[in-house]
């Protein structure tokens, strides 16, 4: 079969966000592929609506052998066994896994649009990104991820996450 890359961004801002993105990397572990790369945690805040509390984001690398409709079958029923609701756009969640890129494959569904069609606008999805595949380049918009980084014109923070608990991160 063959092996596919992609790029996910994992975060949420209920309960116990740091315990719900290492279960969730353990999740995907078990169930998707192999998780090749993780950017450091970050935390921001939250984008859309910034009266919410902010969340804990992730970046993740992993090489699956799922096609991306596969993929995001297995990514929702993670979100779902994590204590996920639907509820409304932009609200508080206990965990979100958004497929960035797959391959350099354009997908436009109505379940799933590759690459998001609004990363390019969000600091919290590119800092992170940024920190595993800078280099990575954005096939519609033909620029990498640090180009697109750079360029970003989202003021919402983004910083660095030091657990509470060891003073460093522990994903």
């Amino acid at each position: 079969m063959p092996v596919n890359t992609a790029y996910l961004l994992i975060g949420g801002n209920e309960g116990n966000r740091e315990t719900t993105l290492y279960q969730c990397v353990q999740m995907l572990r078990r169930t998707v592929g192999h998780v090749t790369n993780l950017s450091p945690v970050y935390e921001t805040a939250s984008w859309g609506n910034e009266t919410l509390p902010p969340h804990l984001n992730q970046a993740v690398e992993l090489e699956t052998e799922f096609d991306a409709a596969e993929l995001l079958t297995h990514v929702l029923e993670i979100e779902h066994l994590l204590g996920r609701t639907r509820s409304t756009q932009w609200g508080s969640r206990k965990i979100d896994i958004d497929i960035i890129f797959f391959n350099q494959e354009v997908i436009h569904t109505p379940e799933l649009q590759v690459p998001h069609p609004w990363m390019q606008l969000r600091r919290f999805v590119l800092q992170p990104l940024a920190d595993i595949a800078a280099d990575y380049v954005h096939p519609v918009l033909h620029l990498s991820v640090a180009e697109l980084l750079k360029a970003c014109t989202d003021d919402l923070s983004v910083q660095a996450y030091i657990s509470e608990d060891t003073e460093e991160s522990l994903l």
